[in-house]
């Protein structure tokens, strides 16, 4: 029979210790490579990458403006890369030219969690199974390098192609909290999406599944959507 004196808590982690923080060592897929991000190094190639997006829309949902002048761009990039945020460039294989950037952030070593985010995607890189495999590295690392629990997304409200991004690589909604920020003047709502290390393997053989070569037409084109069973 329960006791009804015994107050429920939460399952026992076990042996738990707190997760080393992100080393500064590349991670490499097939398509692309994610790797700490060097101002000087990256910043001519992800300027160019970036004034394609003529009007700038990459930049509505981040704090900052679009830049146009490439030392704006290097010295914003110095400012921000603080180690949290830990800035990483999204490189073209093919090409060896940074494409994009993600950053890990808001680490919390003590519980094993992990954000996310400032990811800009420069039109060379979006819609590409590159950027999908990008997300995946960077997934694979937190969860199996590293050991954390729990990986975040996080993202306007408002922002209906991070939403969409979220859903499709797996993460799950838990909500949106209010008025949880000002910035460029205006309000922001976020919303909160989450994945655990016990959903990542799952998540990871359909990353797999979806990005073989094999799943791909000769014009580069999908054959199956990638699609994460809930």
């Amino acid at each position: 029979m329960h006791d009804q004196n015994v107050l429920p808590v939460g399952f026992p982690v076990d042996h738990w210790t707190a997760r080393p923080l992100p080393p500064h060592t590349p991670m490499i897929g097939r398509r692309c490579r994610v790797e700490p991000l060097d101002p000087d190094r990256h910043a001519p190639d992800l300027h160019e990458a970036n004034l394609e997006d003529r009007e700038g829309r990459n930049w509505t949902y981040l704090s900052s403006e679009p830049f146009r002048d490439l030392s704006a761009y290097r010295d914003w990039l110095r400012k921000m890369n603080t180690g949290d945020p830990f800035f990483h460039a999204i490189v073209d294989a093919n090409s060896g030219r940074a494409v994009g950037v993600a950053a890990y952030m808001r680490i919390d070593r003590a519980n094993g969690v992990i954000e996310v985010g400032w990811v800009n995607y420069s039109p060379r890189l979006q819609r590409t199974p590159m950027a999908t495999e990008a997300m995946m590295l960077m997934m694979q690392r937190v969860f199996e390098e590293l050991g954390y629990r729990r990986y975040e997304w996080k993202c306007d409200n408002l922002n209906a192609a991070s939403h969409r991004a979220a859903e499709r690589l797996g993460f799950t909604y838990e909500g949106t909290f209010r008025q949880a920020a000002v910035y460029k003047a205006r309000n922001r709502d976020t919303a909160w999406y989450s994945m655990l290390d016990s959903e990542w393997p799952s998540r990871k053989k359909e990353f797999e599944r979806w990005l073989d070569p094999s799943n791909f037409d000769e014009k580069g084109q999908q054959r199956t959507r990638l699609s994460h069973r809930r």
